[in-house]
């Protein structure tokens, strides 16, 4: 109904709970002609008088009556929905939703989410992982991950961590029947272990020297979705591999896997976190961006 207000409601219903006019403008911090007024607009706005007002009391009429009878639990739900919404923005807790790509997830994200629940035990979060772009806001996130080059200019960017780094790795045993590297052309004549992105294109491998850059479209027999499927065709010898150092570096420890052109490897700007640029944020969100700012991503996790 045009012209009704949600505001001239909660008064009527205030003047009735506390049987006049001034009780409730002193309840309320107003005066009484101001709360007299909003009872007019509303009557003239529902076409029907609400209040039987004497010099002495005020008392609702039979439609005021059954106007409260039915608006009390409405009146009583939207109180407890504000009080829900003041715990958000006084107290961390809810739900906080973040997407982003799947090493992040795996090398950034997770160490950081177990840290901030720890602190926080009423926060949930809910990682999902995803390598597309995609409209954080449109679905339903309160932040994403992803490289600095790829995040609009009307979101607010931290850095997540250190410089990225792609290890080029093999193992043992491929090295052993097809050879060692030396150049990025020489990848052209091995088994490389293609990444297909979300959107349907391939992976490129970049590499850099002595400010030399170069670009390969790696060829071989299989083509996988994900960091971790790499890694695991790596270790079982189907061929070389390009995967976040991050990945690689527990394995080639062990020498289950060699790092090949180690020199031609370029450092990559890091993780950054972005969300959008609101005034108030919910009190768990702001309390997970303080944590980030504060957080140790070079520490080993546990």
């Amino acid at each position: 109904m045009n012209g009704l207000r949600l505001d001239s409601l909660d008064i009527f219903a205030a003047i009735v709970r506390c049987g006049g006019f001034r009780a409730a403008a002193i309840e309320r911090g107003v005066s009484s002609s101001a709360l007299s007024q909003s009872v007019g607009a509303l009557e003239a706005t529902l076409g029907i008088r609400l209040l039987n007002r004497t010099t002495r009391s005020v008392a609702p009429t039979e439609a005021g009556a059954r106007l409260l009878e039915r608006l009390a639990p409405a009146l009583k739900d939207i109180r407890a929905a504000i009080a829900d919404l003041d715990q958000l923005r006084q107290k961390p807790s809810g739900t906080l939703r973040i997407n982003a790509p799947g090493p992040a997830v795996d090398h950034i994200l997770c160490p950081l989410a177990f840290d901030f629940m720890r602190v926080y035990p009423e926060v949930r979060v809910d990682l999902v992982s995803d390598a597309a772009i995609i409209d954080i806001v449109a679905q339903g996130f309160d932040a994403g991950v992803r490289f600095g080059r790829q995040i609009e200019q009307d979101m607010i960017a931290l850095p997540l961590g250190p410089p990225l780094r792609y290890a080029i790795v093999a193992a043992p045993s491929y090295l052993a029947s097809r050879g060692e590297p030396s150049t990025p052309q020489d990848l052209i004549d091995h088994d490389c272990i293609r990444r297909r992105f979300p959107g349907g294109t391939t992976v490129s491998w970049e590499f850099e020297k002595d400010g030399e850059t170069l670009e390969i479209k790696p060829g071989g027999r299989l083509t996988l979705s994900s960091a971790h499927q790499e890694l695991q065709a790596a270790l079982a010898g189907q061929g070389i591999a390009h995967v976040f150092d991050s990945y690689a570096k527990p394995h080639c420890d062990r020498g289950r896997l060699v790092e090949l052109l180690r020199d031609w490897s370029p450092d990559l700007p890091s993780w950054f976190l972005y969300y959008p640029n609101r005034r108030h944020p919910s009190a768990a969100m702001a309390a997970f961006l303080d944590h980030v700012r504060l957080f140790d991503f070079r520490a080993e996790p546990g």
